[in-house]
């Protein structure tokens, strides 16, 4: 069975992940059902960086209904069709064995699992970033127009589905330097990835108004380097293990090898990254996704040198190697397919709310931002009045909408007779003068009747004071 098949199956595999939905992927089911105008007019508001991709979405929704299987399957098509293009770019480099190694490798990564399961943007990241570099290689070994100007066009359509996937063009810079390919050649690639970074600009341009929405991001300290450090050694430690397969070039005259394209693209990203999350913090392990493919090729590539040395036949060698390293992660792929995965699950805090909800009630929201199980699941909240909200997600062009002043939040309040409140199972003390005037309101004249806490989500009900 083929790597692109493999990966195929591993993202099917539990694809609903026990019907569950996080907070990210109910950002894309609710600017997806939107229509085409009023995901534009959602993005000059917020998420312009996803705005590519939930246009995307709101294409798939329209075509094949909306459910957890089409919120899913693009990601799962586009890892599989990565771990294609990650085969034949180790088979080009380094010969066939290794492309099969490198494809297993990346299907068995358990980011790649992860993503290839989530309806975000980076899987399909990654498919661009990969057919980027084996264009790279294609374009350095025959220098066509046509194929660099393929590449900078797939370059470019990584970046506009996440424009952090422009650190790519930093490690082919690092692919060019250690390689010394002709000057011609080195000219090529500089007009190229200076039209896609053009082509980029206006949308990195618009995102900067929006910073806020990363706010959240921690700053990188020491840790963030130690949680690196065995990733990139590992890479190193597979690049010294191959260095003799890698070394010289495969029949075909590739000006590339694979080591030179596969190290800084492991190397390089994550950690300009991080020294730029030193003054602005912005590092995530999935806005660098990507990088796996350079790791995927440097295993691949030891696993080849490896199984070279035993006398059965390297390929099936490295079949049985890569049957039992999946059996080794089967428990953290498992994992990985659970709702306890993720940090909290949309869907079943609407079941609780269901359960819960009396006519009449009102329904409240520590923060505003756990809105998004209501708009996700407005069936479990009909008949509930939202008291904080003054307009609606789409009437403001937002995601969760514009809630009222502190005011005019505790007067509605007060209008109550019963309230459920969507929190967090972990929530911290209030940041915004609303949320603290909520529990503040709930403490003083209501009292806490049931509280339901389940997968990173709690609901509760309050009732007010009598008197």
């Amino acid at each position: 069975m083929g790597p692109p098949a493999v990966t195929l199956l591993l993202g099917l595999w539990g694809i609903t992940r026990e019907n569950s939905m996080w907070r990210d992927e109910a950002a894309t089911w609710e600017a997806a059902h939107r229509s085409t105008p009023e995901i534009w007019h959602l993005l000059g508001r917020i998420d312009v960086v996803h705005g590519l991709y939930y246009v995307f979405m709101h294409g798939v929704f329209t075509v094949f209904g909306d459910s957890l299987y089409s919120l899913r399957l693009p990601s799962v098509l586009a890892m599989a069709c990565g771990t294609a293009v990650i085969t034949l770019l180790g088979s080009r480099l380094a010969g066939r064995c290794t492309g099969l190694a490198a494809g297993l490798a990346f299907a068995l990564l358990p980011a790649a699992q992860e993503y290839a399961q989530e309806g975000r943007p980076y899987a399909l990241v990654t498919a661009c970033v990969a057919l980027a570099c084996r264009l790279l290689v294609a374009a350095a070994d025959s220098p066509r127009t046509s194929r660099w100007a393929a590449y900078g066009a797939t370059v470019l359509m990584a970046a506009l589905l996440n424009w952090f996937s422009l650190l790519v063009l930093f490690a082919h810079a690092g692919t060019i330097a250690l390689a010394r390919p002709p000057g011609a050649t080195v000219l090529r690639w500089t007009c190229a990835a200076c039209a896609a970074v053009t082509g980029t600009l206006p949308l990195v341009v618009a995102s900067q108004a929006q910073q806020g929405q990363i706010a959240w991001i921690p700053p990188t300290g020491p840790s963030t380097l130690l949680g690196l450090a065995p990733t990139l050694l590992a890479g190193v430690l597979c690049a010294w293990l191959a260095r003799s397969r890698t070394a010289g070039r495969v029949p075909g005259g590739d000006r590339l090898t694979l080591t030179a394209l596969a190290l800084p693209l492991l190397v390089l990203p994550p950690l300009l990254l991080v020294a730029v999350s030193a003054a602005h913090p912005v590092y995530q392990t999935r806005y660098i996704l990507f990088s796996n493919i350079g790791l995927a090729l440097l295993i691949g590539a030891a696993c080849h040198a490896l199984a070279s040395r035993v006398r059965s036949s390297p390929c099936r060698t490295i079949g049985v190697v890569m049957v039992l390293a999946f059996l080794g992660l089967l428990p953290v792929q498992v994992s990985l397919r659970s709702a306890s995965d993720r940090i909290d699950d949309v869907l079943s805090t609407a079941e609780n709310v269901a359960a819960v909800r009396e006519p009449g009630d009102a329904v409240l929201y520590i923060p505003a931002a756990r809105r998004d199980t209501a708009l996700v699941s407005p069936a479990a909240f009909t008949g509930a009045d939202d008291v904080a909200l003054v307009e609606s997600p789409l009437g403001s062009g937002t995601l969760n909408g514009v809630e009222g002043t502190p005011q005019q939040i505790a007067d509605a309040m007060l209008t109550a007779r019963r309230i459920v409140l969507v929190t967090d199972d972990s929530a911290s003390s209030p940041t915004t003068a609303r949320d603290r005037i909520k529990q503040q309101v709930l403490k003083t004249h209501f009292i806490r009747c049931s509280e339901r806490s389940e997968r990173g989500r709690k609901v509760m009900v309050y009732q007010r004071r009598a008197g």
